[in-house]
């Protein structure tokens, strides 16, 4: 086996520069080139191959995301929409139960939507009372087996009472009517609906209500209007009211009281 001589006592040539260095002062690059002590380069840093990195993302003893959206199929009972204006069955509900649509003030206008979606069995009847106008909308869409009726009960109540107050007449007795402000408040009557004015209240005593078309009724010259109008009881006492079928094209109206001047005020008939 062939041996190298230790080369105490020789030279080499540089690779970089071409000159002579001893043979024991020899270094070498990492690119292989053999250069003297004073040429000597070392590897830079950012030159590679680099180290590679583990950079791992999975988590032990992970769990989802807990923010979730969760449908919740259930049956409805009857609902009083005096709150709730919209019913959505949801998807595979099986039934919906009678709706009772109440307007929130008596005449007041409302619109309830009844909607049965895929998968419900059945959507039931809908009753709308003490409400002015109403739009009521059942609709059974893919998969719905059954809608139920849509019905309204005819009579609107207001309730009448008389107490001290300011209109445009001035102070003094005036009608006050449940659900809307103020003395004297403005209604409004539509055509073909009608319209109960209880007057069971004790302070209606003495003070009955009729319609007119003039402002003021019979105290500012005008005449009773009667069309469609009847009056049962006397005010004060239980049972007593006054009813009006608000007829086709009906003129603008006015209540008042038939024995004192100023205590009634506007009926709108759109």
């Amino acid at each position: 086996m062939s041996r190298f001589a230790s080369g105490k006592n020789s030279y080499f040539i540089s690779d970089r520069s071409g000159q002579r260095y001893r043979y024991r002062d020899m270094k070498i690059e990492w690119t292989g080139a053999v250069v003297g002590p004073d040429e000597f380069d070392p590897k830079h840093p950012q030159l590679g191959p680099f180290r590679k990195a583990n950079d791992p993302e999975a988590l032990r003893n992970a769990r989802p995301d807990t923010n979730n959206i969760f449908t919740v199929n259930i049956t409805f009972p009857t609902f009083d929409t005096s709150t709730l204006r919209h019913i959505l069955v949801p998807f595979l509900i099986s039934s919906v139960g009678q709706v009772v649509a109440t307007g929130t003030a008596p005449g007041e206008a409302t619109s309830v939507t009844l909607t049965g979606v895929v998968g419900t069995s059945a959507v039931g009847s809908v009753t709308a009372s003490n409400i002015a106008s109403a739009s009521v909308t059942l609709t059974g869409v893919a998969g719905t087996s059954a809608v139920g009726s849509v019905s309204f009960l005819s009579i609107i109540v207001y309730t009448v009472t008389v107490a001290s107050g300011t209109n445009s007449y001035g102070s003094g007795n005036k009608y006050y009517i449940a659900g809307l402000s103020g003395a004297s408040p403005t209604l409004t009557l539509n055509e073909g609906s009608t319209y109960r004015f209880d007057q069971s209240d004790s302070s209606n005593s003495g003070h009955p209500l009729r319609f007119s078309t003039t402002a003021n009724g019979t105290h500012g010259g005008g005449s009773e209007y009667t069309t469609g109008v009847s009056h049962t009881g006397t005010p004060g006492s239980s049972g007593a009211y006054v009813q009006i079928t608000v007829a086709a094209s009906a003129p603008t109206l006015y209540y008042y009281c038939t024995n004192h001047s100023g205590m009634g005020g506007t009926a709108n008939t759109p």
